[in-house]
């Protein structure tokens, strides 16, 4: 397992009057994504909650992280390591509106961020286990929208490219 980091998106709650009121914003999925490399999306977007619940997703990916196929990945998550001022050392979470099945000339729309820090997390040596995240509306980054129920699982995979940058 020291060669992956495992990510589970479990659920997503609303917070934002704006956002639960908007007739535009029906269903709703997740991408997460790190850095540029890859990108993945909950495989289904599910009906917009509202105010007081939640939506489960409940799912799961694992990035691979081995020095063989992914050297680049590894090579990004060394940078966030040893370069203290990596402004981009999240996995980033975007909420994003599906249009509906009978208005499918609509574009998909961000709605709001999450995001996990890597570089918290080994810092702390401590994985993120169900734990909500605020996600920030995306037209005004102060303003928290709701809560993301996410897990991620990087620590052994960090704690392997940290005694690599040791040995190189």
């Amino acid at each position: 397992d020291v060669e992956k980091i495992r990510i589970k998106i479990t659920s997503l709650g609303l917070t934002e009057s704006r956002i639960i009121s908007d007739e535009t914003i029906q269903q709703l999925f997740v991408e997460c994504r790190l850095n540029n490399f890859l990108a993945e999306e909950t495989p289904l977007s599910l009906p917009k909650p509202k105010g007081g619940q939640r939506i489960h997703y409940n799912y799961s990916t694992v990035i691979n992280m081995d020095k063989e196929d992914n050297r680049a990945e590894r090579e990004y998550l060394k940078s966030i390591l040893l370069e203290p001022d990596q402004p981009a050392d999240s996995l980033k979470f975007t909420v994003v509106s599906d249009p509906p099945e009978d208005e499918q000339d609509l574009e998909c729309e961000d709605i709001g961020f999450a995001y996990v820090s890597l570089k918290e997390i080994f810092q702390k040596q401590r994985d993120i286990i169900d734990q909500d995240i605020d996600v920030f509306y995306s037209q005004d980054a102060s303003a928290v929208i709701g809560k993301l129920t996410v897990t991620v699982e990087a620590l052994q995979a960090l704690r392997s490219v940290h005694e690599e940058c040791r040995n190189d």
